[in-house]
């Protein structure tokens, strides 16, 4: 087995064929520790050359034609379509409409959502740490995929779990707020603080702009340090990335690896 190979997750949900998605673990690669070694992240401090490297072994992996739409992301809500731009934007979701580049996120402890529609016709993905979910970015990429909410599937991937993420209470203020059923979110934390649930909080989100469809990956990226990295756990480290596009653009994984975590396609 060849060691530089991307390890992927395969997301279970029943997406229509034709629309293929992917979620990358730490392993693969070439980056030296403590980036070790499938980092995609270009800002984190890693040598470039290891993270074009990687990036170019993932796209060689999914035979993808172009680059994915990468994005310099900024905890915020706006939104681009894939294939619009040269270089990378100031954006923290993307979506698509038809065979193209992938879209893609980069994370390591925030929430990667990934969308599409029962058609098969549209996908989308967000970056969706707590100030992105509180400024609306799940809303903004529903809103920018064009299409009645109640037709979007959503996948909630690999992120900091909910015995790990702890915040203030001026996080869950900033929730309650807008919509007080989210309390359910937060637990107390022994230090006095809260532990927040981002998926819960991607769920209320979601569900209250109409999307009903939605599965979510369990592993936390805090807690697996040998599958994940993760900011709050280690400060200086990679970032994994979430991937969706249409079939024509790329391999479409086999059907039984799209039942979750399982072995690279060939």
């Amino acid at each position: 087995m060849d060691p530089t190979a991307p390890e992927l997750i395969y997301p279970a949900w029943p997406a229509p064929t034709g629309v293929c998605a992917v979620s990358t673990t730490r392993h693969g690669g070439i980056s030296a520790s403590p980036f070790h070694s499938l980092n995609l992240g270009l800002h984190t401090g890693d040598d470039p050359e290891a993270v074009h490297h990687n990036r170019h072994l993932l796209r060689h992996h999914l035979a993808l034609p172009q680059d994915p739409c990468w994005l310099e992301q900024k905890h915020g809500i706006h939104v681009v379509e894939a294939g619009q731009y040269q270089t990378p934007p100031a954006a923290d979701a993307v979506v698509a409409f038809a065979p193209g580049p992938a879209c893609v996120v980069m994370t390591a402890d925030c929430l990667p959502v990934l969308f599409c529609d029962s058609a098969g016709s549209r996908v989308g993905a967000a970056h969706a740490g707590w100030r992105g979910l509180a400024n609306g970015v799940l809303e903004a990429t529903v809103q920018a995929l064009d299409c009645p909410p109640g037709e979007l599937l959503a996948w909630l991937g690999p992120c900091i779990g909910a015995d790990a993420f702890e915040v203030g209470d001026e996080v869950r203020q900033t929730f309650l707020q807008q919509a007080p059923a989210t309390r359910q979110a937060f637990v107390p934390s022994p230090t006095g603080r809260w532990l927040a649930d981002l998926q819960q909080l991607a769920r209320h989100r979601l569900t209250a702009c109409g999307v009903a469809r939605i599965t979510a990956e369990p592993a936390c990226t805090f807690r697996d340090r040998h599958r994940f990295y993760s900011y709050r756990r280690d400060g200086r480290c990679g970032r994994m990335a979430s991937l969706i596009w249409l079939a024509g653009s790329g391999i479409s994984p086999p059907r039984d690896a799209r039942r979750g975590t399982g072995p690279s396609p060939d």
